[in-house]
């Protein structure tokens, strides 16, 4: 029973970004992938995720037996499949919790217990009454939308958790409640993590139990949180040096790939 990822390949708009991941995160552990901008990171959760316009041409991904390549966002999600996008969209007209009921009732569960844990979440998550009454992210901050992105998390209570720079646009005291209450539904229920970070603070907090280093759309190097201290002292360059390889320039998308924004 894990997120297994098997020489998974793919890209956008015909550009192969993703080539031959292999990673497999297990119940209840946290695994940090960490790499220079442009080198594939984000691609990867769009791809797990099923984003239009995002393709796998190559290699398997398996939520707990199943395979999930090929199936609709939805159904992904269905098999236990969570994505906390880097940049939340504003879904103008539907409440959190209308958003959390309808996601409930699509996997066979029955909502009748949303309000009470959506008030219990958001009580643990600092999300006041006012964010809850309004459209999903419209007129949120960056780190209201992360926490709001945390909550559904926690509500929904899915198997596995892709986390694409949560820590992006937190100040110290929301990451610091966002990261504690992720690293609590490790051990209340077995949520597995892939955090995709920049920044070390994120680790300090959430505690990896493997660091991946991720360059040219492929893991390069795997090891305990000592190698994000090996990071933050000498940044990508050093890990190549030390591997012998090179630090990949950015991947290049066509000119009118309407997903060509920071975050690839």
């Amino acid at each position: 029973m894990s997120l297994v990822i098997r020489n998974l390949r793919g890209g956008v708009a015909g550009t192969e970004i993703l080539r031959g991941v292999d990673l497999e995160v297990a119940p209840g552990e946290v695994h940090a992938l960490m790499g220079p901008n442009g080198s594939g990171k984000s691609t990867l959760s769009h791809v797990l995720m099923g984003r239009e316009g995002y393709e796998a041409t190559g290699g398997s991904v398996t939520v707990d037996g199943m395979e999930i390549l090929g199936l609709e966002t939805s159904r992904r999600a269905a098999a236990g499949l969570f994505l906390a996008m880097q940049y939340p969209i504003e879904v103008p007209g539907v409440r959190i919790a209308d958003l959390l009921a309808s996601s409930m009732r699509a996997r066979g569960v029955d909502p009748s217990d949303l309000d009470a844990a959506l008030a219990t979440e958001a009580a643990r998550l600092e999300v006041r009454d006012e964010f809850l009454t309004r459209g999903v992210n419209v007129e949120f901050s960056g780190g209201e939308q992360k926490r709001a992105e945390t909550l559904q998390l926690a509500v929904l209570r899915p198997g596995y958790a892709v986390l694409d720079e949560i820590d992006s646009g937190l100040d110290v005291d929301a990451l610091r409640d966002v990261a504690r209450r992720v690293k609590a539904m490790t051990t209340e229920n077995g949520l597995g993590v892939l955090a995709i970070t920049h920044y070390s603070r994120l680790l300090t907090e959430l505690t990896p139990d493997v660091v991946h280093v991720f360059m040219g759309g492929r893991i390069v190097t795997s090891g305990g949180p000592e190698l994000a201290d090996e990071l933050e002292a000498g940044g990508y360059d050093g890990i190549a040096a030390r591997l012998g390889i090179e630090v990949p320039g950015p991947v290049q998308t066509r000119a009118d790939d309407p997903f060509a924004d920071p975050g690839f």
